[in-house]
């Protein structure tokens, strides 16, 4: 009886101790910096059509733009809101992140930490709280890699509009080390006239962010899409924007994607549609000598898997260059 009773009570106890693991292990829906025990857990969101259920940092990236449409809404940020969300991000880029966390707030943005499925890295991401209101203000996402100090960017102005490039960018973050994830967060249609069109226009919260990383010396990438009839004979069209700093790695970039059976016309060679000349970013990018590349992919690459993630292996041999240097 007595051994009976101490097997009791060790049940007891046994089921206790799992009962707390369990109820802390869950998200709690707040902002906390997670330890390694306890990381948050990436986001369910809709499946992408294609047939393949995509996860971790892609996942959340297009299930926050799927909803993105031309009547979506987006509200003009003041110089204030948008000097307070560039301060907090650098901030963090500073890895001051308590302080980066109260910086946000003061302006409805949150600061949490979310880790990769796919490759088990951590980023932060800051992402307005408005986003699931009725009304959002529509001033996007920043994704920073936790793991490795950040050393280059990829940006995404056009997200849905220019379709399937924030999986690019979402790929192309998840699959580099050292990088920083700017996506806008509205149709470029969204705004009245052409306020959400944060490619050209140096007024919005995307623009700043970049700038931020312009002035830090950080190299970026941009990704665009393009319609088959914008440039015919061309799979990308390639580019360094108003600048010619990144010259070298567009050469990199181009020959990757030619080897792998691409088209590309190398705008800093000939004359190239959509080169992206009044690219706002580039030209902040080009002001400090701060390499930049701006890239159209044409439908065949941004509507095929096996194809995108070609052009995202062509990237990342940019990128990871970027890093090493």
């Amino acid at each position: 009886m007595a051994t009976a009773n101490k097997l009791g009570v060790l049940a007891l106890v046994t089921a206790a101790v799992l009962s707390l693991t369990q109820c802390g292990s869950g998200s709690s829906g707040r902002d906390e910096k997670p330890s390694d025990e306890d990381r948050h857990p990436s986001v369910t969101a809709p499946g992408n059509g294609s047939g393949e259920s995509a996860d971790g940092l892609e996942q959340r990236i297009t299930g926050y733009t799927a909803g993105f449409s031309e009547d979506s809404g987006y509200r003009h940020p003041s110089r204030t809101d948008r000097e307070a969300v560039t301060a907090g991000v650098a901030l963090l880029l500073d890895n001051r992140r308590e302080e980066a966390e109260r910086r946000l707030a003061d302006v409805d943005f949150a600061v949490r930490t979310v880790t990769d499925d796919a490759t088990g890295r951590r980023y932060a991401e800051v992402a307005d709280r408005s986003d699931g209101g009725a009304a959002p203000r529509g001033w996007g996402r920043v994704y920073l890699d936790l793991d490795t100090p950040v050393r280059w960017s990829v940006q995404v102005p056009h997200p849905v509009a220019d379709q399937n490039t924030e999986r690019l960018g979402a790929e192309l973050m998840s699959g580099s080390r050292g990088g920083v994830l700017i996506v806008a967060g509205a149709h470029r249609k969204a705004g009245r006239g052409d306020e959400a069109d944060v490619a050209h226009r140096r007024d919005s919260v995307f623009h700043a962010l970049c700038a931020e990383l312009v002035r830090r010396g950080l190299p970026g990438v941009q990704l665009h899409g393009m319609a088959d009839d914008s440039a015919p004979d061309h799979d990308v069209v390639a580019s360094t924007g108003k600048g010619r700093t990144a010259v070298t790695e567009g050469r990199v970039l181009a020959d990757a994607l030619r080897d792998q059976g691409y088209d590309v016309c190398r705008a800093w060679a000939r004359s190239c549609p959509l080169a992206g000349r009044t690219n706002m970013q580039g030209r902040a990018a080009a002001a400090r000598d701060v390499p930049f590349l701006h890239v159209e992919f044409g439908p065949k690459i941004r509507e095929d898997r096996d194809r995108g993630r070609e052009a995202v292996e062509a990237l990342s041999k940019v990128t990871e260059a970027w890093r090493r240097a």
